[in-house]
């Protein structure tokens, strides 16, 4: 493994450190709602403010890693946070505690669900949550656009990914790698004189190639728990800008590719997924659940994460080298924008699964409207959608009753 930045000097034993991380991580992996950006401003008061673990330049320094790297921002920042504090020990010990307290909301979350989906009253839950969902997924995207989207160019690779996820619905991972390749040409030096590429940039490509490679050999394997830690392993190693980019990924390969879900099914995946603490990506968790039960909640969420551990203990060292080389910053921008127009093409291939009638397209607006005017938390929201759901959807099916 490679050697990254020094620890942190400390006067506390190694092992009365990490298991300082690990009891702050599930805290804060079970009560860290707010999206990414809520948590890596949590953390930032909380571990440099309030315990001094790390300087407020190492603090600035694991944010601007871990943006430069594809994966959740907020595991990334914590799992770097936990080296610097730990070593290598604590960096593994301190990120799967982040993830653990959502792993058991989402996993009961699923289960319940295989139990109850079935009944009307879950149908009149999720035909409020779905619009409000669309909703929530358009607001993350315009936010995200105003804080990576810098000129007109990042726009022209956006509107091709877009098209191609809505038209095509082509394998995400190719726009990445080639939307990265254009911001290299456009933005980089790499394409107008001679000389090696970087090391960092073929990590960054790297996990996106496996990746690709990996699905391939999934279709020879025999076992669902195989296929879904391939198929993980690659979402994971392409979540570039944000965690919302996992959503056209997984709407691609789980719903068009492989059919282990409906569209119906999967928007639950994403309802759950954003308001649950922590990531969206956990959405793959309830995934694996539906797919092949408490294993396979299991191994897709070691699957979605994975990546993100070894870019932050491998790529990180090396980026840090790097960071502001012009080509790097191209490749970066180039996947960006990538991410942006995807996010959009799967929000449209998803909504016209959600938004069936006059009262689903109001409560998209709707939803649209207060995340534009107030700041209302994701599961408030949700749970506004998921009331008038239940008082509305009674109206609109006659002889509508609350059992099977």
């Amino acid at each position: 493994m490679s050697a990254g930045p020094a620890p942190t000097p400390d006067a506390a034993p190694p092992g009365r450190r990490i298991g300082a991380l690990v009891a702050y991580f599930l805290r804060l992996g079970a009560l860290g709602f707010g999206g990414p950006v809520a948590l890596v401003a949590q953390m930032e008061r909380e571990l440099v403010a309030e315990r001094g673990w790390l300087g407020k330049a190492e603090m600035r320094e694991a944010v601007a890693l871990c943006q430069s790297l594809p994966g959740p921002l907020a595991i990334q920042v914590g799992i770097f946070i936990a080296y610097l504090r730990g070593g290598f020990w604590g960096a593994w010990a301190g990120g799967w505690a982040f993830i653990l307290p959502n792993f058991l909301i989402v996993a009961t979350a699923a289960a319940l669900y295989v139990a109850y989906g079935g009944l009307s009253l879950v149908t009149a839950i999720f035909y409020g949550v779905s619009p409000a969902v669309i909703a929530l997924i358009l607001h993350s995207c315009w936010r995200l656009a105003r804080l990576g989207m810098e000129d007109r160019l990042q726009w022209a690779i956006a509107v091709p990914c877009f098209l191609i996820t809505v038209i095509v619905q082509a394998e995400v991972a190719l726009l990445f790698i080639g939307a990265g390749l254009v911001g290299v040409l456009c933005y980089g030096t790499l394409f107008r004189r001679r000389g090696p590429l970087l090391p960092l940039l073929a990590a960054s490509a790297a996990p996106a190639a496996t990746g690709a490679a990996a699905g391939t050999a999934s279709t020879t394997l025999g076992t669902a728990l195989v296929k879904l830690l391939l198929f993980f392993l690659k979402a994971g190693a392409l979540t570039f800008g944000s965690g919302l980019v996992i959503v056209p990924f997984l709407e691609n390969g789980i719903v068009r590719e492989t059919g282990w879900l409906d569209e119906q099914q999967f928007l639950v995946a994403v309802a759950i997924g954003m308001i649950s603490p922590g990531p969206v990506v956990i959405t793959a968790t309830f995934v694996g659940y539906l797919v092949a039960g408490f294993w396979g909640a299991l191994v897709a969420t070691i699957g979605i994460f994975l990546p993100s551990f070894l870019l932050v203990l491998v790529a990180a060292p090396l980026l840090r080298r790097h960071r502001e080389n012009a080509n790097v910053k191209g490749f970066i921008k180039g996947a960006y924008a990538a991410a942006i127009g995807t996010i959009l093409g799967a929000a449209v291939l998803l909504g016209r699964v959600a938004i069936g009638d006059w009262l689903t397209a109001l409560i998209g607006l709707a939803s649209l409207l207060v995340l534009f005017r107030w700041k209302v938390s994701n599961p408030a929201l949700i749970a506004g959608a998921a009331a008038i759901g239940l008082a509305a959807f009674p109206l609109l099916q006659p002889g509508w009753v609350l059992v099977r």
